[in-house]
């Protein structure tokens, strides 16, 4: 299925590069994508966004693949670049959603963006690492606590590290992918999302609990949904 790339200049000059891809002419819906984030969208995503008339958009985060780095970039700053790239696409309102690590620019966004943003969708998101009372590691797989406790102490050598990672995966077999991420693919998310929390209501939220779903099943099977529940806000 065909996807067109472009690049997106910001006016502090960086630039970002932008896959679209579904229904050329449907309605748009913005992707952030996981961390470690890419703007290649995934091809059933862009199957059923072509069924839905969705128009899907995504684009790779600074630093990562063809975006300009942005230094001391916070989280609430991509609501500048999406804004941008939503003006340079000509583009005057759209939907989001966010999974994993995507999931709190999807909320930046819908907090920094409301004159053009009709809705948007977090997926299994983490919370803001410093919130008051939160072991931002309880529950998290023992590979991401070890990358992300490198990165606090050390960003030189968890930079050494992700070029020694990345080598290793393109060698690897299904087997070893799967064996290198066991620490990560636990039951941890089954029992946060059949807690208290997930009971709770925000005012203008609609909470889903799909309790045969992990961390990495919901973007394989509850696209689609997520798809239909953003269309109803047009």
């Amino acid at each position: 299925m065909g996807v067109i790339d472009s690049t997106v200049r910001t006016p502090d000059g960086r630039n970002l590069r932008v896959q679209e891809g579904g229904d050329s002419g449907g309605r748009p819906v913005l992707v952030h994508g996981g961390t470690p984030n890419s703007r290649n969208l995934y091809r059933p995503h862009l199957e059923v966004a072509l069924e839905q008339g969705i128009r899907l958009i995504s684009y790779d985060r600074p630093g990562y693949g063809g975006s300009t780095p942005h230094f001391g970039r916070s989280i609430a700053d991509c609501a500048a670049d999406v804004r941008t790239i939503a003006d340079a696409l000509d583009i005057d309102r759209f939907a989001i959603w966010g999974i994993s690590g995507g999931g709190p620019h999807a909320l930046a966004c819908a907090a920094r963006l409301p004159d053009q943003l009709v809705a948007a969708a977090s997926l299994a998101s983490p919370a803001p690492y410093d919130a008051p009372g939160l072991d931002d590691f309880a529950g998290m797989g023992e590979l991401n606590v070890d990358d992300t406790k490198l990165m606090l102490d050390d960003p030189t050598a968890a930079k050494a590290k992700t070029v020694s990672d990345r080598e290793g995966m393109l060698t690897a077999t299904a087997d070893g992918i799967r064996g290198f991420m066991q620490t990560l693919l636990t039951a941890t998310d089954a029992a946060v999302m059949a807690g208290e929390l997930a009971e709770q209501r925000i005012l203008g939220v609609d909470a889903h609990l799909t309790a045969e779903d992990g961390h990495l099943t919901l973007v394989q099977r509850r696209i689609p949904a997520v798809h239909r529940w953003l269309l109803e806000h047009f």
